[in-house]
């Protein structure tokens, strides 16, 4: 029997869409606020993000176990687009843009 407990470290499955919520991309990343940085300025100029725009956050789930994150991520990625957008509505019903909430710097002390 496999039995997790808490990890120590965060990792984020995360969905992007473009600026007319057309596209939607899923990924997975241990750093949510550098990762949209980099989708929004186009690291990878070659990427699917960077070919469709699409850098807006509109759903993420955190996990502490990669294994774990991997799996969801794959999970995500197989559902039709119907499905995805059911399981991004139930958090996310107006498909906001969620960038902001990463912008935001923290103060120093």
């Amino acid at each position: 029997m496999i039995e997790y407990t808490e990890g120590i470290y965060t990792f984020y499955v995360y969905i992007l869409t473009n600026k007319n919520r057309t596209v939607l991309y899923t990924g997975v990343t241990n750093n949510l606020k550098l990762r949209l940085q980099q989708h929004e300025n186009k690291l990878n100029s070659n990427s699917f993000t960077a070919r469709y725009n699409s850098h807006f956050l509109i759903y993420y789930e955190k996990f502490t176990w990669i294994q774990l994150a991997i799996e969801r991520e794959k999970d995500i990625k197989n559902l039709s687009r119907e499905r995805k957008l059911n399981l991004i509505k139930e958090i996310n019903p107006n498909l906001e843009f969620w960038n902001s909430h990463y912008k935001k710097k923290i103060p120093t002390e």
